[in-house]
């Protein structure tokens, strides 16, 4: 039987690194897979050819397109919002400063459309504390709830197996100043509290092509970042690290689940 899989995230790139695994592998069975993104990711990290022209947003949403298909997703939709940024004071659009019973209500627009069987969000603290991060888990909520979504899903990475493979990184690629591992030490979700564990290494070449088509996020004007650091992993290594997807859904009860759709009429 297929479903609908609907995946709500920030900022073009989240995908790629949170759930891109999963939405290949559940288009690849013949599930119906769309991808919703908050905001255009205007106020992210990029090199300044990226962004000087004040065209950063532009780019992302079209970098995102390209992730979609390599991922094999089948509607691909921005709810409209700025990129709020990391702090300071947020565009008068940003994703931060909507009304959140607005913001759900488009997409719960999505969920109804699609007659969504899972939704994906992120936990209450936003994986990492990005203020966007946070409202995608108080939006996607209260879209779940108006729109009857069935499953949600808030999409993860246990914190020891993180912080493993970012000591790992660092013995090959040196992070810029202002990295803090300190912050993923505190960050996402503790192994104990994993509820679904998907196993994407099938779906590797994918994942790949989806972190490599955000071109602008790989980018600084003082060398390059993370999403850079991640693509130079030999595929070995690449393949271990990023073979599996974590989520947690506070519903769930009895042993870790391997399918998102698992148990699902």
């Amino acid at each position: 039987m297929s479903h609908t899989l609907v995946t709500f995230h920030a900022h073009p790139d989240d995908e790629a690194l949170l759930t891109s695994g999963t939405m290949a592998k559940a288009a690849a069975a013949g599930h119906r897979v769309v991808l919703v993104t908050a905001t255009d990711g205007g106020l992210g990290l990029a090199a300044g050819e990226y962004r000087d022209d004040g065209g950063l947003g532009a780019r992302r949403l079209a970098e995102l397109r390209r992730s979609a298909d390599a991922l094999g997703v089948a509607r691909v939709v921005h709810l409209g919002y700025a990129d709020s940024g990391m702090e300071g004071r947020a565009p008068d659009n940003g994703f931060v400063t909507a009304s959140a019973d607005e913001a759900a209500g488009r997409l719960a627009e999505v969920l109804d459309e699609e007659d969504a069987d899972v939704l994906t969000s992120y936990d209450s603290g936003g994986g990492y504390g990005h203020r966007d991060h946070v409202r995608v888990h108080e939006v996607g909520a209260l879209a779940a709830e108006m729109a009857g979504t069935k499953r949600v899903l808030e999409a993860t990475v246990p914190r020891d197996l993180l912080v493993g493979a970012l000591k790992a990184v660092s013995k090959v690629y040196t992070f810029p100043d202002a990295f803090d591992i300190e912050v993923y030490e505190r960050a996402f979700t503790a192994r104990r509290n994993i509820t679904h564990r998907i196993d994407v290494h099938r779906h590797i070449a994918a994942k790949r092509a989806a972190m490599a088509a955000h071109a602008s996020q790989a980018t600084a004007d003082d060398g390059d970042r993370t999403l850079a650091a991640f693509l130079r992993i030999p595929r070995p290594v690449y393949d271990l690290v990023f073979g599996r997807e974590w989520f947690v859904d506070p519903a769930h009860e009895g042993p870790v689940a391997r399918d998102v759709f698992a148990g699902l009429a």
